[in-house]
């Protein structure tokens, strides 16, 4: 399958994190629940995956992350409530892609975050195991 273009960093017209308003604790709440869904190793495979191929259906994701269907199908659902990804049926199947262009940006930040970590002797106990390092 050939992947999918990658989408831009940015998440559209947005002022500088720098010249924006404080947080009120409302909106520091909803990116919270928004860091919370997305602070899960399979979910981020998922994503990953996703924004790699571009669409795939529960069948190709359980090969791909090495899960049950039923498990990742679970796990799709939290990202679909959430609203970064959609879902069409084809035939049978549903297939799902992602549909924020932030994500892609988000993935590619937190790998920067942990490969900096790494670099500076950061990266430890679970990060590091997950990403090839020494505990």
């Amino acid at each position: 399958m050939t992947p999918a273009p990658s989408p831009s960093v940015g998440c559209g017209p947005q002022p500088p994190l720098a010249a924006r308003p404080l947080l009120t604790p409302i909106q520091a709440g909803g990116l919270a629940a928004v860091f919370k869904v997305l602070a899960n190793d399979t979910r981020l495979r998922l994503l990953h995956a996703l924004v790699r191929a571009g669409e795939l259906g529960v069948t190709d994701l359980a090969t791909a992350v090495g899960m049950k269907p039923q498990a990742v199908s679970n796990q799709l659902q939290r990202l679909l409530d959430l609203g970064v990804l959609a879902a069409r049926r084809d035939g049978t199947s549903v297939r799902y892609r992602v549909v924020d262009r932030c994500v892609a940006g988000l993935l590619e930040q937190g790998w920067c975050l942990v490969d900096e970590a790494g670099a500076r002797g950061g990266v430890t106990g679970r990060a590091a195991a997950c990403c090839g390092g020494e505990e």
